[in-house]
Formats: structure tokens, sequence, C-alpha cells
């Protein structure tokens, strides 16, 4: 009795991560659509597109904690990642050349990681990240859904306008030529 038990909780757990897989798998699958403002878009989450941004604060990675309306007015891309995640990391030197780049046309990446500050500080420092780092668990799940994010993807980019709207969001990893053709139409 407990071993048929124990089969039929597998076999309920298989289907529903299957079920789960594809659906993730479909969203990073989706076809792109073109904003009127020529700027390409995943379908995953477009139901944000256009809307102001949902606020929040986060901790950086010293524990002082960060309200997103401190970069209001500039072109904000915010990435959400983890250390423990490869396309993450792989994008993130990128991110550091495009903030380089355009700072002074007003561009701000905040990177947001899944993760605590000890975690992440190595890290960091390593890469040599020229942007704030926000830091967090449960919180950061809160507000990567609040941007659309809502089957857990990381990386996940979202990119807002200076008016504080939410212009652009990608699912999974961003090139960095797209990433740089986003940011220059809306600076």
């Amino acid at each position: 009795m407990k071993k048929t038990r124990l089969i039929g909780i597998g076999l309920i757990i298989a289907i529903l991560s299957g079920v789960i897989g594809f659906k993730v798998h479909r969203s990073f699958q989706a076809d792109t659509n073109q904003t009127n403002t020529n700027v390409t878009i995943s379908r995953s989450g477009t139901d944000i597109i256009g809307r102001l941004r949902p606020e929040f604060s986060l901790p950086d990675m010293n524990g002082a904690m960060h309200n997103v309306t401190e970069w209001d007015g500039k072109v904000v891309a915010i990435n959400f990642w983890a250390t423990w995640c490869p396309p993450c990391r792989d994008e993130i030197p990128e991110f550091i050349k495009l903030q380089e780049k355009f700072a002074d046309q007003g561009l701000q990446f905040i990177g947001i990681a899944l993760q605590q500050a000890r975690d992440v500080r190595e890290f960091a420092t390593t890469l040599g990240i020229n942007y704030p780092i926000l830091v967090g668990e449960e919180e950061v799940i809160d507000v990567a859904t609040q941007y659309g994010n809502y089957f857990g993807a990381l990386p996940y980019t979202v990119i807002i306008n200076r008016e504080s709207h939410i212009a652009f969001i990608k699912p999974g990893p961003l090139q960095a030529a797209d990433a740089e053709r986003v940011i220059t139409s809306l600076l």
C-alpha cells in the first residue's frame, strides 16, 4: 500500500514538473513582437509593457535599502540574476560595458541578485560590477513577479524609459547588441 502511494505521488510530481517545464520552455521560445517604438519584446509578461514600473525597495550588498524611485528620470535596466546561473554570469560583463558607455547619457543598470549579500559580494568585486547590486530571496521573487517574470526565469531583464514606464522585457539571456539597440532607442 505504501509503495503504491509513493509511486502515485512520484507520478504526480513528474507530471507537474513536465507541465511546468513545458510552459517555461514555450515562454522562452515565443516569437517576438514589435511595439510602436520599434523595440522588440518577448511575449512572456508583455501585459506589463507600457505600464508604470512597480515601486519596490531592496537592500544592497551592505544592507542599505534602495527604492527604485532613486533612479527616476533615467533609462533603467533591471537585471534579475544569480551567481549560480551560467547565462547570468555570461551577460554581466556586457552590462558592465553598456553601463560605462551610456552612464553619462542617463543609463542606470541595477542588478537584482536572487541571493544573499554574502553569496554575491566576492563575485561582484571580482567582475568589477559598476552598477548597484540589490539582493534578497523571497522579496526578489516578489519584485520579479511584479515586473512580469511569472515563470521565475533567470536571467530576466526589464528596461524602463525615462518616464518610468516599462518599455522592454526579456526572459533569458539578453544579447549585448539587442540591449544596446533598446537602450539607445530610449536615451
